[in-house]
């Protein structure tokens, strides 16, 4: 692959709520550091939802060499206040980008399902029930979000090409239908579950003899067992506060399985870099809100289902890096050898 990549996530934003509380400049470096030199990352995908953040992490994978992909990440949005978000983040990924920086612009994530105005239902997992709920209707409703998603990129292309001059791709899900006539990349956010699992190479295989370069985002799972089988339903297992969102617990007690999420990695990874995928960016390097509790109810430790492939430590800094409040999974040192070679 071209692009051997890491997602890293300066925090989702919610209802003027952010997820990852603090986000410390020198710490944003150093991770970035870690993420080029120990993971043998060349490329990093940068996504939130402040502009700010965006920005500063951004220049700071910059500084370091590696290719940038300005990825906003807008959530609960409608489509005026995305374009909003999107003109704003078009101009500073072109200051970077003037800067001699290498950036890729990502005109959002799974717009459709992430946001309002798309489909019906008030949250990601009701819009996607809505739209599955009626077999005999599916293939038109998805005919029709077809219609409502490409003049939407239309319109955020179009915003972004008047501040951006370089390349412009969108994270889609295939059920969108994307038209990407107005894109310089492809990418989908492709996630293997069992039930895909004996048709996923060649589906990617196919993906890539496209005219244009395929990259891949969104694969990752977490470290209990099965999760892998689970694809993107993979976050089900955890317990919300009402109220606020916020991860509590786990709905049971699931055994902690590093390696499965491990060997998930490296064979994916391996069919991406054989079937001739541009890029790809792992989901991801660590996920706020999930700690790292080994002690006491199993259901505590969330980061059983964190897609991180480091555990966050509440209150204490790890072996591996001293310096970090964090210890590397064993999918970590998966990436690193992968990407490695």
């Amino acid at each position: 692959m071209r692009a051997r990549g890491m997602t890293y996530d300066t925090g989702f934003v919610v209802d003027g709520r952010i997820s990852r509380a603090r986000l410390d400049p020198a710490e944003v470096r150093r991770e970035l550091a870690i993420i080029r030199d120990d993971l043998h990352c060349n490329a990093v995908q940068i996504i939130g939802g402040d502009p700010d953040r965006l920005e500063l992490a951004a220049g700071a994978a910059a500084d370091l060499g590696l290719e940038v992909w300005f990825s906003p990440y807008p959530l609960e949005l409608d489509p005026e206040r995305i374009l909003t978000l999107f003109r704003d983040c078009a101009e500073r990924a072109e200051r970077l980008q003037r800067r001699g920086a290498t950036v890729v612009f990502v005109a959002g994530v799974e717009l459709s399902v992430m946001n309002r105005g798309f489909l019906l239902g008030q949250s990601p997992e009701e819009r996607v029930a809505r739209l599955m709920s009626r077999p005999e209707r599916r293939a038109e409703a998805i005919r029709a979000l077809g219609v409502r998603i490409n003049a939407f990129l239309r319109d955020a292309v179009a915003a972004v090409r008047e501040r951006f001059e370089g390349r412009i791709t969108y994270a889609s899900i295939q059920f969108e239908q994307v038209d990407w006539t107005p894109f310089d990349v492809v990418t989908i956010e492709l996630i293997r579950s069992a039930e895909v699992a004996d048709r996923f190479r060649a589906a990617v295989r196919t993906l890539a003899q496209g005219p244009k370069p395929l990259a891949i985002t969104g694969f990752g799972t977490a470290a209990y067992r099965g999760a892998g089988d689970r694809g993107g339903r993979v976050l089900e297992v955890v317990e919300h506060d009402p109220e606020t969102n916020v991860p509590v617990r786990l709905d049971g007690v699931y055994e902690r399985d590093e390696a499965g999420q491990a060997a998930y990695l490296d064979e994916l990874l391996e069919i991406f870099e054989t079937e001739g995928v541009d890029s790809a960016f792992v989901f991801l390097f660590a996920l706020a809100g999930y700690p790292h509790r080994p002690d006491g109810d199993p259901r505590d430790d969330l980061d059983r289902a964190g897609l991180g492939i480091v555990k966050i430590l509440e209150g204490r800094r790890g072996r591996t890096y001293p310096d970090m409040e964090w210890e590397p999974k064993a999918a970590f040192a998966a990436v690193a050898r992968r990407y490695r070679r």
